[in-house]
């Protein structure tokens, strides 16, 4: 393939025509990946982001022509599984993504391939399983059952059983299930409403999110005390399911649309009443702020929807600057390891839940911006497992320096994922690694409240 200079436009995306015929047909789809794998094997700026890159340059220096062409298609899916859909490539490596005419969007043509391989029945009960957020969740707040998959998390036998039977590594940090569901426990503090005179301009309906909700409902309740002390009026949204992110990781388009039709006309009323839709872990927010639009163009609650989400950290920065948050900190945080989560950077908002944190008084926030290898599901896979400790490797030994007293992410998961790494690896000081805090959790911590 001829060298061709990367365009200096702004990325945009083209909606993913994912209900047409031609977006399954396998003979097209081989075609499209032989096409953009020859663009990426010339290139290589993106070897070290991920795991697929690597598999398929290997593919390509393995071939008598080291050309990405000759490579065996029956070999592609050595690459697509390898991808957990960051969509770091797309945003901050890839210079031929649209608007530059050769049109590489490698993030959605992994997407295809996987929809291909799901339609086709070429996935793993597993799979179908981590997936479920919304049926795991139902088993969340019913105490026999929480106590019970508790338990099992957190013994080796069982985490072997589990291991042969899902595929889930023995080894991998599992979530609890929280005795109480957020949505639950916060419902009778919802009472703030909107009331003339008594609350500063602005209002929030907080989509809880699966993980919030089943896991660690202490997140949103730190979110609904940091918005109760800025006197910013909230509300739950009154119903929803699962975003989707954990579907269309699969390549369960179909699911994703069932999660969207349930969603939709919900968020969508909230969005047009004025609300700021507010979801505290990034995947979520990135889903309805750029992924179902993409896949939902031409609907227009999605398009309401999008429009008003906000990243927590987005929100709070964006009154601050409009004069409008509180500042009145009590108490210093003093070293934060603080991890950008790549579902936060690719929503190009900036470092928002850093600038925000820096603003406490007696604190230093020591920001890393790396892939820290747990992405959703992948990294809790028996597969992937180890593939996403060594992803993870540099950004372990980037939160451990410096002996911080908190580590921190967005993205709780790539917070449990990254304390793993630092005690596992030995990283921490003798009395072992730092705690780990939500960003929401230290901003709370922060106002005394």
């Amino acid at each position: 393939m001829p060298h061709k200079e990367g365009s200096l436009e702004a990325p945009t995306r083209h909606p993913l025509d994912w209900r047409s015929d031609a977006f399954y047909d396998q003979a097209q789809l081989d075609t499209e990946l032989t096409r953009v794998f020859d663009i990426c094997a010339g290139c290589r700026r993106c070897v070290s982001l991920c795991g697929a890159f690597p598999a398929l340059f290997d593919l390509v220096d393995e071939t008598d022509s080291g050309e990405a062409h000759d490579v065996d298609k029956a070999q592609f899916p050595k690459v697509v599984d390898q991808c957990y859909l960051c969509d770091l490539c797309y945003m901050t490596k890839c210079p031929y993504v649209p608007p530059h005419p050769w049109n590489v969007d490698f993030p959605h043509l992994m997407l295809r391939a996987k929809a291909i391989h799901y339609r086709n029945g070429e996935v793993q009960l597993r799979d179908r399983v981590l997936s479920n957020t919304d049926a795991l969740g139902h088993l969340a707040g019913i105490p026999v059952v929480t106590q019970t998959v508790n338990a099992v998390n957190g013994t080796k036998a069982m985490r072997a059983v589990m291991e042969d039977a899902l595929g889930v590594d023995r080894k991998a940090w599992l979530p609890s299930f929280a005795a109480r569901k957020f949505r639950s426990a916060a419902s009778k503090a919802t009472a703030s409403e909107v009331r003339d005179g008594e609350r500063t301009p602005g209002k929030v309906a907080i989509y809880a999110t699966c993980y919030v909700n089943f896991n660690e409902p202490g997140i949103g309740h730190d979110l609904l005390a940091v918005l109760d002390h800025n006197a910013i009026p909230y509300v739950l949204v009154k119903s929803e399911a699962c975003c989707g992110m954990p579907l269309l990781e699969q390549g369960n388009l179909e699911g994703v649309a069932k999660k969207q039709a349930e969603n939709m006309p919900v968020l969508a009323q909230y969005a047009r009443e004025g609300y700021a839709l507010l979801g505290a872990v990034p995947s979520c927010v990135l889903m309805y702020k750029h992924e179902l639009p993409l896949m939902f163009p031409d609907d227009a609650d999605t398009r309401a929807v999008s429009e008003a989400f906000w990243d927590p950290f987005e929100y709070f920065v964006a009154r601050n600057r409009d004069g409008l948050l509180k500042t009145d900190f009590r108490t210093p945080l003093g070293n934060v390891s603080y991890h950008v989560p790549c579902h936060a950077r690719v929503q190009n908002i900036g470092r928002k839940t850093s600038d925000l944190l820096s603003l406490v008084p007696e604190t230093k926030v020591n920001v890393v911006e790396r892939c820290s290898g747990h992405a959703g599901t992948f990294g809790v896979k028996k597969e992937f497992h180890a593939m996403a400790m060594k992803i993870g490797a540099p950004v372990f030994k980037q939160m451990a320096q410096g002996e911080p007293d908190f580590v921190s992410s967005d993205c709780q998961l790539a917070g449990h994922h990254i304390v793993q790494g630092i005690d596992e690896n030995k990283l921490g000081n003798a009395q072992g690694g730092p705690p780990l805090a939500h960003p929401l959790t230290l901003l709370r911590r922060a106002y005394g409240i």
